[in-house]
Parts: C-alpha cells; structure tokens; sequence
C-alpha cells in the first residue's frame, strides 16, 4: 500500500498534540491504565509514547481528507488573495530581503525528501534556510519577531532543515505593494508601502534544528500514515 510523505507546508497539520491517547494504540495491559482517572507518575510516563502517536482530531480530519482523494483520484487545491499575493510577489519580496540582508541568494528549485517528508525552501543559505511570507498588508505584517512565531510555519522550517541537514531555520516576513487588482476595497494606504524604510517591512523570526523534534515528526507521520490507510479501508468497505 501507497505510503503518503508529508508536504512541508501542510506538516503543522498533523503536528498538534492530542487531547486523548488514541485507545487503538495502546496493547491489552495498558488498557485499564488508560481508564483510570487519577495515574501514578509511572503509569504516565507508559502511556506517553502512545500519547506523541496519537493524532488530534484537525490530524484526523486532514488524514481524511488526504485518504478520500486518494480513493477518488484527485487533489484539492486552496486559493485565496492571500495565498495569490504570495505567488505574485515573491520576486519582489527576494529581493526585498536580499537588500535588507545584504545578500544576493534566489530562488531555491531543489525539492527533498525522505521517507516521512518533501520540501522546496525558497531560499538555502550555508548556515540557514530561509522562507519568505509576503504579509497581506501593513495591518497583518508582524512587526518584532515574537509576533512572527507560527507553529505550522515552525514545523515547515523543521522540515527543511532535517531534509537539507542545515542548523538554523529563518521564517522572514515581508512587506511589498500589494498588487491593483487585489487590494479590493480596503484602504490603500495599507497596501502600498514602498515609502516605508526596507528594513522595517522585513521581520525575521529564527529557529534552530532540534533532533528531538525530528523524531516527533516521523512518529506523526507514521502515526497519520497508519491513520490514512485505516480510513482508505473503511472507504473500501462501506462501498462494497
């Protein structure tokens, strides 16, 4: 059976933690374990393991929804003006942060992968990979980089790092025009933003590689894989 690798991007989407070990996980002598309202240390530190395989329930229906176009034969593709600006504008934004940087990198086209993940960073440097987000408009642009720290962007970056064996990880938001046709009716002035200082309209936020993260990924996803294929089995079977 197929064995699904996890895009980069799409990855936070399996990472949250569960509410609840999944029972199905769990062998027979750990089962009333589990059912016990009040646990000793000991009994929590053996159902941990099964806790970090256990999928949430926005996992679950995300594996769903991968399982079902599986089956069906097509893919589903999510579009908004948010998303459409970022396709527009990366050039301009590359070079928004080759300017503030000092740098003269472009265009990653490499794509990795192993046996859990896939990924294309936009940018590889020797000491970091570096993926740009171009911010809506001045109003959604993070301004310090505590407001720039995203957990799904976070484990996009987790992923390229572990595919591209690189120590550190550069999350940079940046600020360019928002293309006419786009800006709709809100206020231009929150568009526009050329006479803005550069190094005001690129925030970066840094993460570095942690191995112990890693081997969290390759549970979820073996853990997502296992789920999928459990739901391709139901699909098969209430359509006999």
């Amino acid at each position: 059976m197929k064995r699904f690798k996890f895009r980069a991007s799409s990855l936070g989407l399996i990472m949250a933690d569960a509410q609840s070990i999944d029972v199905s996980l769990l062998p027979d002598k750990l089962l009333k374990v589990a059912e016990k309202p009040r646990k000793t240390d000991e009994e929590k530190a053996l159902l941990a393991p099964y806790k970090e395989q256990s999928l949430s329930a926005g996992a679950k229906t995300y594996c769903e929804q991968i399982a079902k176009e599986f089956v069906y034969g097509y893919e589903s593709t999510v579009t908004s003006k948010y998303l459409e600006k970022g396709l527009m504008v990366e050039d301009q934004a590359i070079e928004l942060y080759n300017e503030v940087k000092f740098t003269s990198l472009t265009k990653n086209k490499e794509r990795r992968e192993n046996d859990w993940i896939t990924g294309e960073p936009d940018l590889v440097r020797s000491d970091r990979i570096v993926d740009i987000k171009s911010s809506w408009s001045l109003d959604t642009f993070p301004v310090t980089s505590m407001a720039g720290r995203d957990s799904g962007y976070e484990w996009q970056g987790r992923a390229y790092m572990w595919l591209f064996d690189n120590p550190a990880f550069d999350l940079a938001y940046c600020l360019v025009n928002t293309p006419d046709d786009l800006i709709g009716y809100e206020d231009p002035a929150l568009h526009y933003v050329d006479e803005i200082d550069p190094t005001l309209r690129v925030t970066v936020t840094h993460y570095l590689r942690d191995a112990t993260l890693e081997e969290r990924i390759r549970l979820k996803v073996d853990a997502a894989n296992a789920y999928i294929l459990k739901v391709i089995r139901q699909i098969g079977s209430d359509h006999q």
